[in-house]
């Protein structure tokens, strides 16, 4: 049996097809479409959790083993099929700084700039103290990661890792979701193109979302939600 990656369109699996092409491991990849907003039924069947990414793989007993959550399924892949590569131990001179980058994203930055995305940019927060809060933090987030970015080539230093596979959608396809606008970190804009300009991502984007405007820019692209007004959620 293949491994397998099991990818719902214009959604945070898109960091699973893209590590196994920077890894050049063989995989297969079934890519699902949303229904027009949510995940279908046959994805939502794949796991307990409903949600996305998973992937499938042989268990070494004869059976199937199936994995959500990004963050195992990104380290499954690169120890089991990627032979430690993209993954710093922790006898790696980086593995302190990898370490942290590839928790922070969806253990602080996602979760905030969801929270955040409750207003718009340029609208009132309405009085509501805990918005402007998450406001005030997701800009902290970004002058820490651009701080971070003007001293280094990746996250975790000047070597690609994990790490950035695990970043990149937040700034990116997540903007679908969260519209956010990156012109005032020009550290994180050139990153971005680094990203942009990587065949592995560039493959990996073309097999996943054929179809979607790559978001590698300043500004955001127009909502997912508005895209699909009309259609019954």
């Amino acid at each position: 049996m293949v491994l397998t990656v099991h990818h719902l369109q214009v959604s945070q699996s898109e960091r699973i097809p893209w590590l196994c092409e920077e890894l050049g491991i063989s995989y297969e990849l079934k890519n699902y479409q949303r229904a027009p907003a949510l995940a279908p039924p046959e994805y939502k069947a794949l796991h307990w959790t409903g949600s996305a990414p998973v992937i499938t793989d042989d268990d070494g007993n004869g059976g199937v083993l199936t994995l959500a959550e990004s963050g195992a399924c990104v380290q499954y892949i690169c120890e089991k099929h990627g032979g430690g590569k993209l993954f710093p131990t922790a006898s790696h001179p980086l593995y302190a700084d990898f370490l942290y980058w590839f928790h922070w994203t969806n253990g602080t930055f996602t979760p905030t700039i969801g929270r955040a995305g409750m207003v718009p940019d340029g609208k009132d927060d309405g009085g509501n103290p805990m918005v402007a809060f998450y406001k005030q933090k997701r800009q902290a987030m970004f002058q820490g990661l651009d701080d971070r970015l003007a001293t280094c080539d990746w996250l975790a230093g000047n070597e690609f890792t994990a790490a950035d596979v695990m970043l990149v959608f937040t700034l990116t396809t997540f903007r679908y979701f969260s519209a956010f606008d990156l012109g005032a970190y020009p550290h994180i804009l050139t990153y971005l193109q680094r990203v942009g300009a990587r065949e592995g991502y560039q493959r990996a984007m073309k097999k996943a979302d054929p179809d979607m405007k790559l978001v590698l820019g300043a500004e955001a692209p127009e909502s997912f939600f508005k895209q699909i007004k009309g259609s019954a959620l």
